[in-house]
């Protein structure tokens, strides 16, 4: 089940006390789900995990972050994430999207920049927005298969409408590149 949860950032479990070694586990088997669109990397990878509660035996509320607003995997990822922590014994999972802070590109861990390169798909370049200040304008896209710097945009959306469809002048290869959000 999605609930729509409320437009704050989300809380650390009893007001910013660690994890127990159960919540810990519970959020290793949530964040390993793959995501729908990008099956090679799971959704702890991908950054949209935002944290786990125990709400009481056998309770648990999941706070999930989509890549955009309206993501159509969102229902998927909730679904998936809901049988996994059912499987390993818990009855009652309820998924809360947090949509503040929004989920950007800045997420994804450097497994999951790896696994996108390795699986064809340009990675997004880090914005590091926190970091305050001008905010540097990415102006080559490195192919994931020869890793040359002369590619074209072809589309601004390609199977997701979190990916651009690029192609590489020196090995003509089309790709995928995740945008930078």
């Amino acid at each position: 089940m999605v609930t729509p949860g409320p437009s704050a950032a989300p809380t650390p479990p009893a007001s910013g006390a660690r994890l127990t070694p159960l919540e810990e586990e519970l959020l290793r088997l949530a964040g390993s789900v793959p995501d729908p669109e990008l099956p090679m990397v799971s959704l702890a990878e991908l950054g949209v995990m935002r944290g786990l509660r125990l709400l009481g035996p056998g309770r648990v509320e999941v706070e999930l972050t989509p890549t955009y607003t309206g993501c159509p995997a969102l229902e998927s990822m909730a679904t998936d994430i809901e049988r996994v922590l059912h499987d390993h014994g818990v009855p009652e999972v309820a998924v809360r999207t947090v949509l503040s802070p929004p989920w950007t590109t800045d997420a994804i861990s450097a497994e999951g920049r790896r696994k996108l390169a390795e699986s064809g798909i340009a990675p997004p370049a880090p914005l590091d927005a926190t970091a305050g200040g001008p905010v540097p304008v990415a102006l080559a896209v490195r192919c994931p298969h020869c890793g040359s710097t002369e590619t074209e945009l072809l589309s601004r959306f390609s199977s997701t409408a979190c990916k651009a469809l690029r192609r590489c002048a020196a090995c003509g290869e089309p790709f995928d590149h995740f945008k930078e959000l």
